[in-house]
């Protein structure tokens, strides 16, 4: 057997939930074991990204003892357009 983390995050409320699988068991696997999808009923993994350790997986990719899944959710703003304006009020 194997443990591993699976993460999600919105604004306002930040899931680890710790699953136990079997050797060989996958991301996709991780995700429906955890149960986060019920608690988030919004993620969709038809188009959301995911990840171990924040490095882009494919939900069929074989995890480790002690991975980290973590499910990415699209950006709301984007960050180097976020630091091109904090830098425009800085200069003034």
């Amino acid at each position: 057997m194997i443990r591993v983390e699976v993460a999600y995050a919105r604004p306002e409320a930040q899931v680890l939930l710790t699953v136990e699988l079997p050797e060989g068991a996958t991301l996709s696997e991780a995700i429906e074991a955890s149960g986060v999808r019920e608690r988030f009923p919004e993620i969709d993994l038809q188009s959301q990204p995911v990840g171990v350790f924040g490095h882009h997986r494919a939900l069929a990719d074989a995890l480790r003892d002690g991975d980290r899944v973590e499910i990415y959710r699209p950006l709301v703003a984007d960050p180097k357009e976020m630091r091109r304006a904090r830098a425009r009020r800085h200069a003034r």
